[in-house]
């Protein structure tokens, strides 16, 4: 039966002929030789050009990797060998070698050794350990060497191909060869070793259009592989697969059966002649170098063909034909995260067929090896046959040890009970693509699933998505649907199924509906995975192993796959709370994954809160702050703040819930060295926002003060009219450097002179000048003078334009009247206007000060009523101690403040309880006379 092989194009890289090609033994890097003369080096991830190298004008027709040394060496038509560092580009060696065309270099692969086969007849061994000397001369074609390979059972021996039709086997210690292989009818071109050590066994491809199989003990051409309508340039055993691969002129690359020698598929990528073949040792991938670019294939999976026992802790994989095992019980007690565990490996036997597939039934008993069409179920202990078929197609029950099913054809699948044949089920689907196991018997079709009963193989239910695997958990009532970019988790309800199936009610069109009912989506791109409970684990394809429950995913951890490559979940045994996985080349490894946490959180998503209280205590704290971010996201933040055991979490859960009192206690319980970093300021700041929501100003306040929100204090104590608080604000921002919120704070004060001097200080000599031209009279000549020493570092001229008015009183009107009402204003600025008059007082801030004053001057000279006190004397808040007289003269200054209650209506942001206070800050803020400047 055909292997079956699945076929990806990985890389397709248009091109000059590609003479040859060479994969990276581990990065994705292909690296391909131009009849152009130059090199290129494709990223078979990306399919992008990664460096190309200019090596000559001639042919180059061989590059090898040199993994080890960073480097690649390459043979071209100028009879040179170069030697290149594929880092950094650099040319490192460059030396003449042959006297004619050089066809192919081979490198040793343990020893500083290289061949090189050359049209002169000769090949020759070089060591750059000895400075690249050529250490030996092999002599003994007749015709061009186009090929040498070593022998990978014997690095001690090479074989070299000729155009003189022989295959000659040497040794590296003599100089003339120990047998000849004679048998193609034209000249050989390739020739390739197998890899394995329980086949003597060589291939030859040659211009006689066939492929020959040699056993080199014996001297006998075993097999002739015809097919082929060209030359054959290019042949290889893979090292991963069970296959032979040949190239060949025509166009064409044949992919044989390494076993049955027949041919399983041929591919044609319309890129005329195919000239040469690389495949590297720990991947499926496949290099093929044409007349028009570079192709790279992967052949099959990269994922071990291996199946977990989570029942007894043995795990099974498959080596070539040989099964080998292994048991992970108590060998991960003291292994960290990612470590590679140390197994005992046992060899199981050898299988008839090639593996593709490795699967246990529902309790482990028996096992199941699928491959060339064909399958063969064993006893898991003592793997004795138990039954075996041929089939597309296996999948075992979840209920009975010996039932399963197979996908006999296209339409056709077949269901057994204890070994033996039950029903036969004709699918409902034009074409059938796969087969899954569990409660019910699913069928995949191009783009859909459809699922039967495992007794009476009735029809349940099709869905509208192509899984590429089924999973089901043990209760058989969830499942989830694999697809390629997403996963699907639904919701089965046997009940329903089985009333159906009883009162014969199934429709043949619809099946039973409402048995399956959709949960979930995972939007991630699942590789493999295991359901614990109503909790599904699984790896992905970035790299993380994850688990989904309540619908959310959440890391358990990263995978190291950068020294291991991918990783592939084997799956979890509860015993060992671990989480087991295997790479490529079946090495397996480990990550905690605690069964009481899973557990616990199964139980929550069911709402059994009884059964999660009583899986808390087993669950170790360390854990606890995990749950709590699983709890949070579920809704039970209440909870989640009880359990979590993370200072910052609980923090941000108190503040959820609005609980000051504990986000309070969390902030003062911080250590001593963490309270004056950012972390703990931006806290802080946090809960003052909550307590200023919530009408909180005692904490609000204490929250500004300790996150040295400045502004937020500004705010708070100008809210609650504290003015010892925006005093001590006004330093502690001057101490900061904060000269802002210091510059309003004094400015809310009244002390207009500390505003001034501070921008003075921080050389705002400008803002100064203006300050004091509106509020600060007195202080306009000082301000002009400094601003003309400041401005005259720019431009004389300018500085001079400015007026003084010492130097030109005719330019500042009434300023003799602005000095007078500032001495009104110092008086009585400590004056404070209670809340309860701002009705009245709002009013005073639109009056012109200096006009009142002139008129007040003149209705005293005339004995009339002043405007001032005509204003004032009728409100509540200017008795008789108010008197304009009283106001000219600073005889009033009482600066008692009028207690309010802070939970009352706001007081009014002013400071002075007279005409002139109340109207000061506007009144000159729209001075006419400002345009003078």
């Amino acid at each position: 039966m055909p292997l079956r092989l699945e076929i990806k194009k990985k890389l397709s890289a248009r091109s000059d002929r590609v003479k040859c090609v060479d994969l990276h033994p581990t990065e994705p890097w292909v690296l391909s030789a131009l009849y152009s003369g130059n090199i290129f080096l494709w990223d078979t991830e990306t399919s992008s050009l990664l460096k190309s190298w200019e090596v000559c004008e001639l042919p180059v027709r061989s590059c090898k990797f040199i993994a080890r040394r960073s480097q690649f060496i390459c043979a071209s038509d100028d009879m040179r060998l170069r030697l290149y560092n594929y880092n950094t580009m650099e040319k490192v060696k460059d030396m003449e070698a042959h006297a004619d065309y050089i066809r192919f270099v081979e490198i040793h692969p343990t020893l500083p050794y290289i061949l090189s086969s050359s049209d002169d007849m000769s090949i020759k061994l070089w060591n750059w350990e000895q400075n690249w000397d050529c250490t030996s001369s092999f002599e003994g074609h007749a015709h061009y060497v186009m090929m040498c390979k070593f022998n990978p059972k014997d690095t001690n021996t090479f074989a070299s191909a000729s155009l003189d039709r022989t295959i000659k086997v040497w040794g590296l210690g003599a100089q003339q060869p120990h047998f000849s292989l004679e048998g193609h009818d034209r000249g050989v071109n390739c020739l390739d070793y197998y890899p394995g050590g329980d086949k003597p066994y060589l291939i030859s491809g040659a211009d006689d259009k066939t492929v020959k199989i040699w056993d080199y003990q014996t001297k006998a051409c075993i097999q002739t592989l015809d097919g082929h309508s060209n030359n054959v340039c290019s042949v290889l055993f893979h090292p991963q697969l069970p296959v032979l691969v040949s190239a060949s002129e025509d166009g064409t690359v044949r992919i044989w059966h390494a076993m049955t020698y027949r041919a399983e598929t041929t591919l044609n990528y319309g890129l005329e002649r195919a000239w040469s073949i690389s495949a590297a040792k720990e991947s499926n991938g496949l290099a093929i170098g044409y007349d028009e670019g570079t192709i790279l294939i992967k052949l099959g999976h990269d994922a071990p063909v291996a199946s977990l026992d989570t029942h007894t802790g043995k795990v099974v994989w498959a080596h070539n034909n040989d099964i080998q095992s292994a048991s992970l019980k108590g060998v991960t007690s003291d292994l960290a995260d990612g470590e590679k565990l140390d197994l005992l490996i046992k060899d199981m036997g050898s299988c008839e067929i090639f593996p593709q597939t490795v699967q246990h039934n529902c309790n482990g008993r028996f096992l199941v090896v699928c491959g060339d069409g064909e399958y063969i179920i064993y006893t898991s202990q003592a793997l004795r046959n138990k039954a075996f078929g041929q089939a597309l197609d296996f999948a075992w029950s979840a209920v009975g040890t010996g039932d399963f099913a197979i996908r006999e054809s296209l339409a056709r699948i077949k269901i057994f009970k204890n070994f033996k044949e039950h029903r036969t089920i004709k699918a409902p689907i034009s074409s059938s693509e796969g087969l899954f196991g569990g409660a019910c018997v699913a069928l995949k079709g191009p783009d859909c699933v459809v699922f039967f009963d495992w007794n009476e193989g009735a029809f349940l239910c099709k869905i509208d998505v192509a899984p590429k695997v089924v999973y089901w958990n043990e209760t058989q009532e969830l499942l989830l649907l694999v697809c390629d970019e997403q996963a699907f988790i639904l919701k089965y309800d046997k009940d329903k199924v089985d009333a159906a199936i009883a009162e014969d009610s199934v429709s043949p069109e619809l099946g039973v509906p409402g048995a399956f009912e959709p949960e979930h989506e995972i939007t991630d791109c699942v590789t493999k995975g295991q359901w614990i409970g109503d909790c599904f684990i699984f790896s992905n394809i970035a790299g993380r192993l994850n688990y989904f429950v309540g619908g959310n995913t959440m890391t358990l951890c990263h995978l190291d796959q950068q020294s291991t490559g991918p990783l592939f979940m084997l799956g979890f045994l509860p015993k060992e709370d671990r989480v087991y996985l295997m790479d490529r080349s079946r090495n397996v490894f480990s990550y905690r994954a605690l069964l009481a946490v899973l557990q616990y959180q199964t139980a929550v998503v069911r709402h059994d809160f009884e059964a999660a209280n009583t899986i808390l205590p087993a669950i170790p704290e360390s854990e606890h702050s995990s749950v709590a971010r699983f709890l949070e996201a579920q809704g039970y933040k209440d909870v989640a703040l009880q359990v979590s055991k993370d200072p910052d979490h609980k923090f941000d859960l108190a503040l959820d819930l609005g609980k000051l009192d504990e986000a309070t206690k969390l902030l003062d319980a911080a250590p001593e060295q963490d309270r004056d970093t950012t972390e703990s300021t931006t806290k802080w700041k946090r809960l003052g926002d909550l307590a200023l929501a919530n009408c909180d100003l005692d904490l609000a306040e204490r929250c500004a003060s300790n996150a040295k929100d400045l502004a937020g204090l500004l705010l708070l104590h100008t809210a609650a009219g504290n003015r010892a608080g925006i005093s001590a604000l006004a330093a502690n921002a001057v101490l900061q450097g904060k000269f802002n919120v210091a510059f309003i704070s004094f400015f809310i004060l009244g002390d207009v002179e500390k505003c001034f001097e501070l921008l003075l200080d921080t050389n705002r000599i400008p803002e100064a000048a203006l300050l004091s031209r509106t509020y600060l009279p007195s202080q306009i000549s000082r301000a002009v003078r400094l601003w003309r020493e400041d401005l005259r570092q720019v431009s004389d001229r300018a500085a001079a334009a400015l007026a003084d008015p010492v130097e030109y009183p005719n330019l500042f009107p009434d300023l003799d009247w602005a000095l007078k009402v500032e001495e009104v204003f110092k008086c009585n600025r400590n004056k404070v206007v209670p809340a309860t008059e701002y009705l009245t007082a709002k009013d005073d801030l639109d009056l012109d000060l200096v006009s009142l004053m002139k008129q007040t001057h003149t209705d005293n000279s005339l004995g009339e009523k002043s405007p001032i006190r005509a204003k004032f004397g009728s409100t509540q808040k200017h008795d008789t101690d108010s008197s304009v007289n009283q106001v000219l003269s600073c005889e009033a200054t009482d600066t008692k403040t009028i207690d309010h209650d802070v939970h009352a209506t706001p007081p009014l942001k002013c400071s002075v309880d007279d005409e002139a206070n109340a109207i000061l800050q506007n009144d000159f803020g729209n001075d006419d006379d400002d345009d003078d400047w």
